[in-house]
């Protein structure tokens, strides 16, 4: 079957692609954001991806579309598909009817930490020996791909809580009909599709809904917003993390690089590895809880995560030069901007941290996290923020020592003049920010 995948370069749709292809089908798709990882990913399994919405790129030949979510009425070629009667389909639903029902579904949900602790699950299960199949909204370094089939029964998949199409309102993870299922955390996000928190519990609820009574939910155990969501009706089995007197961790050094795991207060290993701060620790509760109900025990599953590399664009260190130190992190949030730098800050004592934001995702556009967003870089010794004329809300500068830039030419000169030996400098954006870590790495 020949298919071609609308929106190809998301995170989603690209790993998409790459299991398509390993089924044996003829893959192409277009995109408008062509930048790596995905790009490449794509490239690697001759994955043609064109420029842009044309017309031109779609012919008879095609057998089915796949339309990703970032489509609207109105792109040219969601238009063209549905005047020439193309056959059509949601990416969700295409793995829900393509590849899910040969597997037992490992779903991971929440705001933040999702493709992390996914990607920590299939890693852990690797190293068991249970050849998991995968489809990550990342690329953990452990693999080097974002998605996989494999031989082995589960399928571990990271669950979005973002619609699913145009013509399909639903979030994405409704579709998986998981065995098991993760709940890290819910806080508000995607403001350009959700109104408030409530409308979003209400979609995670439709998630617990679906989730069998044989099977099992792993939940953070402080957060209020998924406790309310349960209480909606629950008939699935829960186990806690982030509890003292279930799944729990403590700390052996501060930064997060060494730290016990608990179960009911009883020592079941210890982990030290390359990783930092809590919300990290968090997701290998959650994973470690997760892989303990299918029977792999904390201590092969600790042991793993010694080994575990994380995920590109997640706290990376993508270059040192000259004593100074560049880092790569996909930030789309206040509480996951916040954990980053706690945990860096924690890990480097009183190094300066220079913290380059692009505030990029749909619901940071809009101004809706403005406030927070203060707060969240607290930990920074100096701030600098690429905020185009184009948006529409004046970013706060009451912090310590915040700079708006409205290019990121005059970003990087300011940079480069103030830049020492011995500085952190942690650049975040969930989009390609015009190339700026190489560009900085080159200056220097």
């Amino acid at each position: 079957m020949k298919l071609h995948i609308l929106g190809i370069c998301g995170t989603f749709m690209g790993s998409l692609a790459i299991l398509a292809k390993q089924l044996g089908h003829e893959v192409e798709g277009s995109d408008t954001h062509i930048y790596p990882p995905m790009s490449q990913q794509l490239q690697a399994h001759s994955i043609v991806c064109y420029e842009g919405y044309s017309p031109d790129h779609l012919n008879e030949n095609i057998d089915l579309v796949i339309i990703g979510n970032a489509l609207s009425r109105g792109n040219l070629a969601v238009e063209y598909v549905l005047n020439q009667g193309f056959s059509y389909i949601s990416g969700a639903q295409w793995l829900a009817e393509h590849v899910l029902p040969n597997y037992q579904t490992i779903v991971v949900a929440g705001t933040h930490g999702k493709t992390t602790t996914s990607s920590m699950v299939a890693w852990i299960l690797e190293c068991a020996g249970l050849q998991p199949s995968f489809l990550i909204g990342g690329v953990p370094l452990n693999f080097g791909v974002s998605a996989r089939l494999e031989k082995g029964k589960y399928f571990i998949v990271e669950a979005d809580e973002y619609d699913t199409a145009f013509f399909d309102k639903r979030s994405k993870f409704v579709h998986y009909h998981p065995r098991i299922a993760i709940l890290n955390n819910l806080e508000y996000d995607h403001a350009d599709i959700f109104p408030d928190v409530a409308s979003i519990q209400k979609q995670f609820h439709h998630l617990i809904r679906i989730i069998p009574s044989e099977g099992s939910i792993i939940c953070n155990a402080v957060e209020k917003n998924l406790k309310e969501t349960l209480q909606q009706g629950c008939w699935t089995p829960v186990t806690y993390f982030n509890d003292p007197k279930e799944w729990n961790f403590k700390n052996i050094e501060k930064d997060g690089s060494y730290f016990e795991i608990f179960f009911r207060e009883e020592l079941k290993g210890e982990i030290k590895w390359d990783l930092l701060g809590k919300h990290n620790q968090l997701n290998a509760l959650a994973a470690i809880a997760a892989v303990d109900k299918i029977g792999v025990s904390p201590k092969i599953a600790c042991e793993a995560l010694q080994n575990f590399q994380n995920v590109k664009r997640r706290l990376e260190i993508i270059g040192q030069k000259n004593g100074i130190t560049i880092y790569d992190d996909f930030a789309h949030h206040p509480t996951a901007i916040a954990t980053t730098l706690n945990g860096l800050r924690q890990h480097i004592d009183k190094s300066r941290i220079l913290a380059i934001l692009e505030p990029r995702s749909n619901t940071m556009k809009l101004g809706i996290h403005r406030e927070q967003l203060i707060n969240s870089l607290n930990e920074a010794d100096k701030v600098f923020v690429f905020q185009p004329a184009s948006q529409n809300w004046q970013f706060p500068t009451e912090h310590r020592d915040i700079q708006i830039f409205q290019t990121t030419e005059a970003l990087l000169e300011k940079l480069l003049k103030i830049i020492q030996s011995g500085d952190h400098v942690l650049i975040m954006s969930n989009g390609g920010f015009e190339n700026l870590h190489q560009r900085l790495l080159n200056a220097l």
